[in-house]
């Protein structure tokens, strides 16, 4: 029989000894796992290999750095023998290629730097764990403020800011609020946060986990482990008809479950409670534009849609996630009004960057899939906004979007690569539909389209790399846009 690991009573969950330590990948997650662990050579790590992938000027940077602090570097993954007592894998590297099953084969765990990194936290330290398809480093970095604001020692972490490791090893943290994406959930075993709130769920990198069964397997493995946590807290879009299946299966399980939940809105919409259309114990929602959450037995009314500075019902929807994360975690109602109400919005998500000519104009270059366009489209209230879409085409049907635009817009500019297949889509559109070969003609026939009062948001519901490196790439080409626009309107 094999010996229990005997594992540190000050942290998580590690072992005294981690043994022989195999890293996949060096992203940002596989390099500062290198680091955290060829810092341990020696003591409780007996040996770190790093498996590089491909071998870029940046991995033979940092595996000369690596080496010298003691690690060995492989670039090519059938160089990967012998017996890994663990394995960490970085989430560019899916599941189903052969060096991952390279490394998981050749070790007894493979897990993900976000599991390592809950695994060396310190015991009495508290997670929050946020995933879904669209909202999660907003609704991330709201939770990190709005706990911030209460004087909470708290910090974004994950797909936002440090990678969580680095967090934890830079201590000073009492509460990780860590973005979590299906990728890295994909390689956990024991990571249970004391929150875990889910976002909407739509189809999206599909390449890497190979079908939406597995995608969204990989996004609620974030609950496996919350029936272990006293106390511990879900918080469900219950709007989104994925998610709202899932809360229908944990409503299923009674106390056996072993853990609190609070679904945001209903099937009816955000602004219905889950107390009343099924007899909830707990739930938020808006109430006439107002953010209510019954958790509980406590009613909590916090503000009204109109007090927060970011935009749109999918904002008011986050909001009340970050709230009920908040709430659930101890944080007195009123600071968490007050923490919401004084939130800005992030980069690259309708971002107001700026006026030309009378004319406001939104950096929303993060919405990269249809389903964050959708959600920019209806942000502007009663002002019918002139969107720019395009890009890299993601090959996603347009339908819906279409139908959004005519609802919504007074204008649409097709760009880029997916321009011509935008274009076409709009083709029988009820309203005005321009073409432009890339994004500065694209802003410039939006703006001669608009008029004074008008709103013209970039959301391109595609990828960026037909002519940038990436979506921040992209939006922050397109506030430099913007800014010489109005500079030159002024030299006027």
């Amino acid at each position: 029989m094999d010996e229990p690991v005997q594992t540190d009573p000050a942290k998580k969950h590690a072992p005294t000894s981690l043994g022989r330590v195999l890293v996949l990948g060096l992203g940002k997650s596989g390099r500062a796992a290198t680091a955290y662990l060829s810092a341990l050579i020696g003591d409780r790590v007996e040996s770190v290999t790093v498996a590089a992938g491909d071998k870029t000027d940046a991995a033979l940077a940092f595996a000369e750095s690596a080496q010298a602090a003691g690690a060995r570097v492989l670039f090519d993954h059938r160089e990967i023998e012998g017996a890994y007592d663990v394995c960490v894998a970085s989430p560019g590297i899916s599941q189903f290629s052969d060096f991952y099953r390279c490394a998981a084969k050749a070790s007894t765990e493979i897990i993900s730097e976000v599991e390592l990194a809950w695994r060396e936290s310190p015991a009495d330290s508290r997670w929050v764990a946020v995933t879904g398809t669209n909202g999660k480093t907003t609704t991330t970095a709201l939770i990190a403020h709005v706990l911030d604001c209460a004087n909470v020692a708290a910090k974004a972490v994950g797909n936002i800011g440090d990678t969580c490791l680095e967090a934890v090893a830079a201590g000073g943290t009492d509460v990780f609020v860590a973005e979590t994406s299906s990728y890295q959930l994909a390689s956990t075993s024991l990571f249970a946060p004391e929150v875990a709130v889910v976002l909407n769920i739509t189809p999206d990198h599909l390449s890497w986990h190979r079908s939406f069964e597995n995608y969204r397997d990989a996004k609620f493995k974030v609950l496996d482990n919350l029936s272990a946590v006293d106390g511990a807290v879900a918080v469900f879009d219950a709007t989104d008809a994925v998610v709202r299946e899932k809360v229908k299966q944990v409503r299923a399980l009674g106390p056996t479950r072993g853990y609190a939940y609070v679904p945001l809105g209903s099937k009816a919409g955000l602004d219905a409670s889950m107390r009343e259309a099924c007899g909830s114990e707990n739930a938020a929602y808006l109430d006439k534009g107002e953010l209510v959450v019954e958790f509980g037995g406590e009613v909590s009314r916090l503000c009204s849609t109109g007090d927060l500075k970011i935009k749109g019902m999918h904002n008011a929807s986050n909001a009340l996630a970050a709230a009920s994360a908040a709430l659930a975690l101890g944080v007195d109602a009123q600071r968490v009004g007050e923490g919401l109400q004084t939130f800005s919005p992030l980069e690259h998500r309708i971002e107001p960057c700026g006026t030309v000519a009378g004319v406001a104009l939104y950096n929303d270059s993060k919405a990269t899939n249809v389903d964050a366009t959708l959600h920019a489209l209806d942000a502007f209230g009663a002002v019918k906004p002139i969107v720019l879409l395009g890009g890299d085409d993601k090959g996603t049907d347009l339908a819906e979007l279409v139908c959004a635009a005519e609802r919504h817009c007074k204008a649409v500019v097709c760009f880029g690569a997916a321009g011509p297949r935008f274009f076409e889509a709009f083709a029988h559109a009820s309203l005005p539909v321009m073409q432009a070969p890339t994004l500065e003609p694209a802003l410039d026939a939006a703006l001669e389209a608009a008029e004074p009062g008008d709103v013209v948001v970039l959301t391109p519901a595609c990828a960026s790399f037909d002519e940038f490196d990436s979506f921040e790439h992209r939006g922050r080409a397109f506030k430099g846009l913007v800014k010489r626009r109005a500079e030159q309107e002024g030299a006027d």
